[in-house]
């Protein structure tokens, strides 16, 4: 322990308060205290310090007491929301629910010293390990706070973490920014794919190239949660089903409906419009009039080729709104242009390998993203330990921080020139 520093107890320099439900009837539209829940931290402009609020309470309707003082951090203290992590500061006059929790400095530190050493906490470590897991004040009897003892110094060490972590956030926007560039750039030249005209491509409606089929309908009598066949509904779709049905049933659906060829393309027809599976051949049913495809055999259209038409596919052009189910009607009049069979088998290997570098691209987004997270714990780590109290120590510790960006960008750069080429 550096000469100045102390090690305390949290519960010695801090207090704590949980929040407390208020009756729905007090609850406002607007007003004049914010009312904050655990969800009221995914807001927009929430993601530092509670600003906003999809709440609001009238001081005469509450007691004194159930204010959070200014300057405290929030977090999740109940179920599922404690692995979020999330902590935010309190800028304004707020009051929070029973599910959230208050952390605030008795005077010893400062509170955006507190609110800093509060990132480096795992919340997931504090809770009680049951089945709706829990934090309470006794969570942290074995937490410890370093910090120095004069005011100034942690001021000091705020203002180094501040600039340290604007230049990771920095990185982190560049980084996404060149991912996002990519992304867009592969879609666009997938459009440009398939709004091709002339030149001996032909336009068709997905209706004039096969039948638009689904299963027949499976009753929920007749699926069980356990069992051979997996019966995907629209919510599993493209997921781990969690429905199956009796190898019987199957063989004779199977045999006396419809129902789709290996290759053929499934498609969401109900909630998230365009969600598309490859039927593998695999034993498997599939929900009706929610999971559709269209019975192509491939005479003029490979599966492939609509496959990818599929990701760039306006599936309601006519109405401009979003829907929120395709009606087979619908499906049949979306046009389609195509080049021959011979022209798709060479487009689609470029497409396909264009997709893989975007992916990598990505890959390679997240892997910085986590370098430059651990990066943060480690400059959290230090300024705790009073290693990180001069303006050269962040300097060094966020140098590579650029360094990391830059690697994305040019990766984004590769495909951006195999795009040009490609397409």
């Amino acid at each position: 322990m550096r000469e100045g520093w102390e090690m305390k107890k949290l519960g010695e320099v801090c207090d704590f308060k949980s929040g407390k439900t208020i009756p729905k009837s007090l609850e406002k539209n607007s007003g004049e205290i914010l009312y904050a829940k655990v969800g009221d931290m995914n807001l927009p402009g929430n993601e530092i310090a509670i600003k906003s609020s999809n709440r609001f309470v009238n001081s005469d309707d509450i007691k004194d007491n159930q204010l959070i003082p200014i300057g405290s951090v929030i977090f999740p203290k109940r179920g599922g929301a404690i692995s979020t992590n999330k902590k935010r500061k309190i800028v304004k006059t707020t009051i929070v629910d029973l599910n959230t929790m208050a952390v605030y400095s008795n005077g010893e530190i400062t509170s955006d010293y507190l609110f800093h050493w509060f990132q480096s906490i795992d919340l997931a470590e504090l809770s009680n390990g049951t089945s709706i897991p829990q934090i309470n004040n006794y969570s942290f009897d074995n937490t410890y706070i370093s910090f120095p003892k004069s005011l100034v110094e942690q001021k000091q060490i705020v203002t180094l973490l501040d600039q340290a972590f604007a230049a990771i956030d920095q990185a982190k926007a560049n980084v996404e920014k060149n991912l996002q560039n990519a992304k867009e750039l592969f879609q666009s030249k997938l459009n440009e794919v398939f709004s091709r005209k002339g030149e001996g491509w032909e336009e068709r409606k997905l209706g004039e190239l096969g039948k638009v089929s689904m299963c027949k309908r499976i009753l929920k009598k007749q699926t069980t949660t356990e069992g051979e066949i997996p019966f995907y509904k629209i919510g599993t779709f493209g997921k781990k089903a969690n429905a199956y049905i009796s190898k019987e049933i199957y063989d004779e659906f199977r045999s006396k409906y419809s129902f789709p060829k290996k290759g053929d393309i499934l498609i969401s027809a109900s909630g998230t419009i365009g969600r598309r599976v490859i039927y593998d051949g695999k034993p498997a049913y599939f929900q009706d009039s929610n999971i559709v495809w269209i019975d192509n055999d491939e005479k003029l259209v490979l599966n492939e080729f609509l496959y990818q038409f599929y990701s760039i596919c306006d599936w309601n052009p006519s109405r401009g709104a979003t829907i929120s189910r395709l009606y087979n009607d619908d499906l049949r009049k979306i046009k389609i242009t195509f080049p021959n069979i011979d022209e798709q088998k060479i487009l689609l290997p470029q497409i396909e390998k264009l997709k893989n570098e975007t992916k990598e691209v990505e890959t390679h987004y997240y892997q910085k993203v986590e370098i430059l997270e651990e990066l943060k714990k480690s400059i959290l780590q230090k300024a705790f330990l009073g290693e990180f109290t001069s303006a050269s120590s962040a300097t060094t510790s966020t140098g590579s921080v650029t360094t990391s960006a830059s690697s994305v960008t040019t990766s984004t750069g590769s495909v951006t020139t195999a795009t040009e080429k490609v397409l």
